[in-house]
């Protein structure tokens, strides 16, 4: 065998080692799928679900209504409105407001006033390490916590003499997902409550990074409607010391709603003032303190314990025949567990803003 032969033989590479490309050698380069085709497979999957008769979409919509009216159930339907665009919007006019099915599905639901007739039943839980709040809805009648739907969540924070509370959707109180706030006087006796509106299509967003961190700390109303004032909690000033439980005033502003679940991106809804004060307890001799009947739903006595009622005359619009009818309720059951139960013309956004003023030491009021 020639030399060279015998060499080349030598130096090739064994069968068990990988083969490797030779450098002179004509190595394909196979082209990578590109992010525009994954894009158009997905507009092509989305205009699959779309393209459904109105009918049918209509229909299926429907079976899933009927067949999971209360949570965790009730998530097979948010998953429906999450589909498309359209799924959406057909999901949107389906769904009726609290004040009608009395429940709650979507986010716009935590803004609209709850039901007539009976009250949304809730619960909050408190931290008081972390000075956070929760707002769950209960799933069941009989058991006041348990297991619950997580509604909103709210972070106490110190200024001063003064306390603020924000008011979030996620209950790990991420930046960006606030819907409102809470503010106090410097006596923590008046408390005023900020609705975060949502952005309208022609607002003119800021340029620079100074007017964008000034419009964070401030209300721009170049870039949206921003933080609106909707209510006012007070309690009255308790100088002498008297005894007695405490004495609250609201004023807020309830919206009108008398449509479906409607989109809280699309409009503004008209909102009427309304006057709230909380029901006095009787004293009662046996026990020596303060009763209200709560019909169950407190368990322990409790300074924070109120009941808001409306003034006689002053709740035609909303169909309040009495004084007597309870809007808010709010009452401890244990350590750091709370009850809230609300109707309308409140929301839940507002029902929980005015149950957060009931939390902290009041030195002027008792």
């Amino acid at each position: 065998m020639p030399p060279w032969r015998r060499a080349s033989a030598a130096d090739a590479p064994s069968s068990e080692e990988p083969a490797r490309p030779l450098a002179g050698g004509n190595a394909r380069v196979s082209p990578e799928l590109s992010a525009e085709r994954d894009v158009e497979g997905q507009e092509g999957e989305e205009w699959r679900w779309s393209a459904l008769v109105p009918e049918l979409l209509a229909d299926i919509l429907r079976r899933v209504d009927a067949g999971a009216e209360r949570w965790p159930g009730r998530r097979d339907f948010v998953v429906c409105a999450c589909v498309c665009r359209r799924w959406r919007e057909a999901a949107l006019a389906l769904v009726r407001p609290p004040r009608l099915c009395g429940g709650i599905t979507f986010l716009a639901s935590l803004k609209q006033p709850g039901p007539r007739d009976a009250p949304i039943q809730c619960f909050i839980k408190r931290n008081k390490k972390k000075s956070t709040f929760h707002l769950y809805l209960s799933l069941t009648q009989a058991a006041l916590t348990g297991q619950g739907k997580f509604l909103l969540a709210a972070r106490r924070n110190r200024c001063g003499l003064r306390m603020e509370y924000i008011i979030s959707i996620r209950d790990d109180l991420s930046h960006g997902s606030y819907v409102g706030k809470l503010k106090s006087d410097f006596t923590r006796t008046k408390f005023t409550i900020y609705d975060q509106q949502p952005q309208y299509d022609g607002a003119k967003l800021p340029t620079s990074r100074c007017r964008r961190w000034l419009a964070s700390k401030q209300i721009n109303p170049l870039v949206s409607t921003g933080i609106v004032d909707t209510g006012v909690v007070a309690y009255e000033y308790n100088l002498l010391k008297s005894r007695g439980p405490r004495r609250i005033h609201c004023s807020v502003q309830c919206p009108a709603d008398d449509g479906t679940a409607i989109d809280p991106e699309e409009a503004n809804q008209p909102s009427t003032p309304l006057v709230l004060y909380n029901k006095l307890p009787r004293w009662h001799e046996h026990l020596q303190c303060w009763c209200l009947n709560f019909h169950g739903r407190v368990l322990v006595a409790s300074v924070k314990n109120f009941q808001l009622i409306a003034p006689a005359g002053t709740g035609e619009p909303w169909g309040l025949q009495d004084d007597e009818t309870v809007i808010l309720q709010f009452g401890k059951i244990e350590d750091d567990v709370f009850t809230m139960d609300y109707r309308q013309p409140l929301s839940a956004f507002q029902a929980f803003a005015i149950c957060l003023t009931s939390f902290g030491s009041k030195l002027a009021c008792e």
